[in-house]
């Protein structure tokens, strides 16, 4: 009888710790159930060098969203990436996102500089306004080989 109790009580406690490390691993890796609390919004870059699904969306320094996926329109050659947006945050028609670069590491992340306009872009819409990385390999070479030309104060 008392060994039937004490098997019942560690399967008890080992359900308990597997239901524990179940939901850790959804809040510690960020998953949603169905869909959450996002919206869809697309933007196309001549480059989007560096920059990998699940970075950060920001506006003003806060984050507002990730990059859900990033791929190649065919049709135009350039890069399209999808954005899941919080529902709270309604963008314009003309904002502007600009991929930028974060600590000395180098991780990208997308920047939304909000603008003036009253028109809201609907779920699934795309942002026509987009900035691509600042590639400093080119920056360096075309000052190492003469590329960059000096400004008038500088002659």
């Amino acid at each position: 009888m008392k060994k039937g109790t004490v098997e019942t009580a560690v399967g008890i406690f080992f359900v308990i710790g597997i239901l524990c490390v179940g939901y850790l691993t959804v809040k510690l890796g960020k998953m949603e159930w169905i869909g959450g609390n996002y919206y869809p919004v697309n933007a196309r870059f001549q480059s989007v060098s560096g920059l990998k699904e699940g970075a950060e969306v920001v506006i003003s320094g806060v984050v507002v969203g990730k990059v859900d996926k990033i791929s190649l329109d065919l049709d135009r050659m350039e890069a399209l990436v999808e954005m899941q947006i919080e529902r709270d945050v309604q963008l314009t028609d003309d904002v502007i996102a600009s991929v930028k670069t974060s600590g000395l590491i180098g991780d990208k992340y997308i920047r939304m500089s909000p603008g003036g306009s009253e028109d809201i872009i609907p779920p699934g819409g795309l942002i026509i306004e987009t900035e691509s990385p600042i590639d400093i390999e080119d920056m360096i070479g075309k000052y190492v080989f003469g590329g960059v030309s000096e400004s008038p104060a500088e002659k």
